[in-house]
């Protein structure tokens, strides 16, 4: 760890440059060039470790341009820990050179997302704006919802429960009626819930994405301590679950290996628990796989698992490929997000047949970047709860 991005030199040259990366790299594929590939990306941190190339304009714009969803990592057959290799390297790039870009981050990281209320607020800002028709159509904001957001979950705080809630802080804000569903069928198994308190909302994956690793850390340590005991930790957002799934790797204690080995995703869990009883539908669903759910966690075919009773399942012959979301992705490098969607949206029509499918996606941010495109996207828990038998 002697360069200037401070890489593990194992990890970094565990990487062979064989290629069999590239058609799984949603930038790759879309650009064509191989600065935007994973082995691109490796060959330009080795450079730049081994002094023989500056940390530039062109070197950022490289990292920034990756979407991080690890699709790689899944088709590497030298177990390349390419997300960890990229987290690493944006933690360690100096300063942005925008000033506006560096306020804007500055009020998201370190403002709002560790302060729920202040999410809250923002939220409502943002709800009065799409009123007035002042938020531009390219802001990857669901459409929110007054009655949702004065409505508050009907999850205790606290407690001994069977299985926590995990409720997290922008899906909290936008996506309420998700938790709300995930909760009616957790109960329906017959399992007692409960939700952390609202100052443990974010977990930090958004923070980490974006090389802030010392606030995604003190993130990481609140979420911990605001659910103890040895209860499994559900998360119906699978972004939030691959990256609760890592504090062991992040903070390297006990307490966080321990605790990660609780998390699980909502169909994971309810898949292990026994999915409740429901009706069949006559609704055919594609499953878009989000990326931390499929490359991260490898917690996908749960989703099958759970929806099959009650639905027609469709599968797409993308091979999971990415939709373009990644978190704050859509918002900082739109251009290659939409282009990354398009190829998306492309692959679930032709496998449906029809305009606007329902697609069942276990992340918010994908389902927030398909309905953009006319994609009637649905989490699995909302899914479940208007077939639930009961």
């Amino acid at each position: 760890m002697s360069g200037p991005l401070r890489l593990d030199a194992e990890a970094l040259n565990a990487c062979v440059s064989c290629g069999l990366c590239l058609p799984h790299c949603p930038t790759y594929r879309v650009t064509g060039r191989e600065i935007a590939s994973p082995r691109g990306r490796i060959a330009a941190m080795r450079a730049v470790e081994a002094g023989e190339a500056p940390i530039d304009a062109e070197f950022r714009r490289a990292m920034e341009e990756c979407v991080e969803c690890r699709g790689c990592e899944a088709a590497c057959p030298s177990g390349v820990q390419f997300g960890h290799l990229m987290e690493s390297t944006r933690a360690a790039l100096p300063p942005q050179p925008s000033r506006m870009r560096r306020v804007a981050e500055w009020i998201g990281y370190r403002l709002v997302l560790p302060r729920h209320w202040l999410l809250l607020a923002s939220t409502w800002l943002l709800w009065a704006a799409q009123r007035l028709r002042l938020l531009p159509r390219r802001v990857a904001v669901p459409r929110l919802s007054a009655a949702s957001l004065l409505r508050p979950l009907d999850v205790a705080v606290g407690g001994d429960p069977d299985a926590w809630l995990f409720t997290g802080c922008v899906m909290d804000a936008w996506l309420r009626d998700t938790h709300r569903a995930a909760a009616r069928v957790m109960r329906a198994t017959g399992a007692t819930i409960a939700r952390p308190p609202a100052t443990a909302a974010c977990c930090g994956a958004l923070s980490v994405h974006a090389g802030r690793k010392h606030e995604a850390k003190t993130l990481a340590r609140r979420v911990i301590a605001s659910m103890p005991g040895e209860a499994p930790v559900v998360v119906d957002s699978a972004g939030c679950g691959a990256a609760m799934k890592e504090y062991g790797a992040w903070l390297g204690t006990a307490d966080a290996r321990a605790f990660s080995a609780r998390v699980r995703d909502f169909s994971e869990w309810l898949a292990a628990t026994g999915t409740p009883p429901v009706r069949a539908q006559a609704a055919r669903v594609v499953v878009q796989d989000p990326c931390h759910l499929r490359h991260v966690q490898r917690a996908h075919a749960a989703v099958r698992t759970v929806l099959a009773p009650a639905y027609h399942l469709v599968e797409t012959g993308d091979d999971g490929l990415c939709c373009g979301a990644g978190g704050a992705y859509a918002a900082t490098q739109p251009d290659l997000s939409s282009r990354i969607l398009e190829r998306k949206v492309e692959a679930l029509r032709a496998v449906s047949g029809t305009a606007s499918p329902i697609v069942a996606s276990a992340n918010p941010g994908c389902m927030v970047q398909l309905r953009r495109a006319g994609i009637d996207a649905r989490h699995p828990a909302d899914l479940l709860a208007e077939a639930l038998d009961v």
